[in-house]
C-alpha cells in the first residue's frame, strides 16, 4: 500500500487544510485523488446533510488536474494549491448558478467571478461547488429550500446564514469555505458545528460580485477547521480591489506567519458583567476555562467595562438598519417579484421600505458613537474575549419559535450584531461542548485591521486545546 492509500485509510477528509496542503506540496497526496474522494463523500453524505446548492464536479476535477500538473512542474502557488474548498452561494462564479438562497436567482449562471473567487483561482484552489444558505443571507431559508442539517446532531441548529459553509466544512465535504457575516452569520454556524471562522474588518475583503444583504454591514470572510487554516484562506482573498471602492487599501499581512507567533504579553480584555450577566452556566464554565488557557499561554487578562448599554442599543438598531439596506439591495426585484420571495425576507424588506429618514439618521449617529467607544477600548487591550452566544446550543425546536421570542433573539445577537455595526474583526473558536455533546464557541475581537492579533491568540489557544480537532461521527 502506498502512502496516499494510507492517508485515505486514515480518513483524509478529517485533515485540516494546512496538513493536507503539506502532503500535496510534497507529492505524497494527489490533488486529483483528494478531489475525487471529496466528490465521492459529497455524493454519499450530502443527500441527507444538504450543504451544497450546486456541485461542480467536472470543473473541480479539471482544476485539480491543472494544480497537480503545476505542482509537479515546480510551480507551487501556496497553501491553497490543489486543495478542495467551496463557496457560499452568494459569491458569484462565472458560468455557475449562484442564487444567494433565493428562488428569483435559482438556476441563473453568474456572468462574472466575484473578486474572492478570482483570488481563490489565482491561489490554485479547487472549487467544489456552491454551498446552501438562507434566503438573501437573512435569518431563514426560502420555503422551497431544505435547510442543511447539523452533522453533529440533526436535531440542532446549524446557525445562519452560512449554514451550508459550516455543515460542509464540519462534515468533511470541503477543507474550508467562504462565508459572510452581516449579524452573526459566520460566528453562529462556527459555534454550532465546532469550527473556526473569521469575520474580518469591514472592507478587508472585497465585496465585488457578492450578493448584497446590507452593504454597510456585510463582511466577507471564511469558515475553516483551525485558526491557521482561516489565516491561510484570508491571506488569499483579502486586500484592495479596484472593483470595490469600499475595500480597504491597507496591505495584507502574512496572516499565516502571525498564526505561528507567541502570545506572551498580549492583553485580553474581559468584561465580567457582560460575559456573565444572563449567561447560562455551561457557557460561563466554557469562558472560565478559556480564560485559564489564555493566562497559561502568557496573555494578560485585563478587566474592563464594555459599553453594554450602547451594545444593546446597537442590537436593537441592527434590524431596522439591515432592513432599509436590504430594501435598497433588492430594489430591482422587490416588489415587482414579491410573490417569489419567502415571507421572512419579504417582511424585512417591507420594514426597510417603511423606515423614516429621521429614524435612519438617528441609527447612524448612534452607530458612530458606539464604534468610537469600542475603538477606545483598544487603547488598553489587544483583544476582547466574549462568548458567541449566551446560551448552550439551540435545538431546531427552539429555533422554530424564535420569531415569537424577541428576548431570545436579542440574547442570541448580543455578542455578534454589535461588531457588524462597528466593523471590528472577530475570530470564533470552538472551546467546549455542552451536556448534550454539541460544540460551543467563544469570540475574540480586535481593533480595526487587528486580524494578526486574532490569529496569534486563536492559533495559540488551539495549540493548547483540542476542541478544534473533534469531528462529528458520520
Amino acid at each position: 500500500m502506498n502512502y496516499t492509500e494510507n492517508i485515505k485509510a486514515a480518513s483524509l477528509h478529517q485533515l485540516d487544510l494546512l496538513s493536507l496542503a503539506a502532503l500535496i506540496r510534497s507529492g505524497e497526496v494527489s490533488p486529483v485523488a483528494v478531489t475525487r474522494a471529496q466528490l465521492q463523500r459529497i455524493e454519499a453524505l450530502d443527500g441527507s446533510l444538504r450543504s451544497y446548492a450546486h456541485v461542480t464536479a467536472a470543473s473541480a476535477l479539471q482544476e485539480a488536474q491543472a494544480a497537480e500538473s503545476e505542482i509537479r512542474q515546480g510551480r507551487y502557488r501556496g497553501p491553497l494549491h490543489g486543495v478542495p474548498i467551496a463557496l457560499k452561494d452568494l459569491f458569484r462564479r462565472k458560468g455557475v448558478p449562484t442564487a444567494a438562497g433565493a428562488a428569483i436567482h435559482r438556476g441563473t449562471p453568474a456572468d462574472h467571478d466575484a473578486t474572492v473567487v478570482s483570488r481563490l483561482r489565482e491561489a490554485g484552489a479547487v472549487l467544489l461547488g456552491q454551498l446552501q444558505m438562507t434566503e438573501g443571507a437573512y435569518s431563514d431559508h426560502h420555503p422551497d429550500t431544505v435547510p442543511p442539517r447539523n452533522p453533529w446532531n440533526a436535531d440542532y441548529w446549524t446557525g445562519i446564514s452560512s449554514s451550508g459553509s459550516a455543515v460542509a466544512t464540519a462534515a468533511g465535504l470541503c477543507f474550508g469555505a467562504t462565508a459572510s457575516d452581516t449579524g452573526g452569520s459566520i460566528r453562529w454556524p462556527c459555534a454550532a458545528t465546532g469550527l473556526t471562522g473569521i469575520k474580518p474588518t469591514w472592507g478587508r475583503v472585497s465585496r465585488h460580485g457578492v450578493f448584497e444583504l446590507a452593504a454597510s454591514l456585510d463582511h466577507a470572510g471564511v469558515i475553516a477547521r483551525s485558526a491557521a487554516d482561516a489565516a491561510a484562506l484570508l491571506e488569499a482573498i483579502a486586500g484592495p480591489d479596484a472593483k470595490d471602492p469600499t475595500a480597504l487599501q491597507a496591505p495584507v499581512p502574512r496572516y499565516t506567519q502571525e498564526a505561528e507567533a507567541t502570545v506572551g504579553g498580549l492583553r485580553v480584555g474581559v468584561d465580567a458583567n457582560w460575559n456573565h450577566g444572563n449567561v447560562d452556566a455551561q457557557t460561563q464554565r466554557m469562558m472560565e476555562a478559556a480564560m485559564q488557557v489564555f493566562e497559561q499561554l502568557g496573555a494578560v487578562l485585563v478587566p474592563l467595562q464594555f459599553p453594554i448599554e450602547d451594545a444593546a442599543q446597537a442590537v436593537r438598531d441592527w434590524a431596522p438598519l439591515c432592513a432599509v439596506e436590504a430594501a435598497v439591495a433588492h430594489a430591482s426585484t422587490y416588489p415587482c417579484r414579491k410573490a417569489e420571495y419567502g415571507p421572512v425576507l419579504a417582511g424585512v424588506i417591507e420594514a426597510g421600505r417603511a423606515l423614516s429618514g429621521l429614524d435612519h439618521q438617528r441609527i447612524l449617529l448612534r452607530r458612530m458613537a458606539t464604534r468610537g467607544k469600542v475603538d477606545a477600548l483598544f487603547g488598553r487591550v489587544d483583544a476582547l474575549l466574549t462568548p458567541v452566544q449566551p446560551m448552550a446550543p439551540l435545538t431546531l425546536e427552539a429555533i422554530s419559535v424564535l420569531g415569537l421570542q424577541p428576548g431570545l433573539v436579542e440574547a442570541l445577537q448580543r455578542y455578534t450584531c454589535v461588531f457588524d455595526m462597528t466593523g471590528h474583526p472577530c475570530l470564533t473558536l470552538p472551546a467546549g461542548q455542552c451536556a448534550a455533546g454539541m460544540p460551543m464557541g467563544l469570540q475574540l475581537v480586535a481593533a480595526h485591521l487587528g486580524e494578526p492579533v486574532l490569529f496569534r491568540l486563536g492559533a495559540a489557544f488551539q495549540a493548547a486545546t483540542n476542541w478544534h480537532l473533534r469531528r462529528p461521527a458520520l
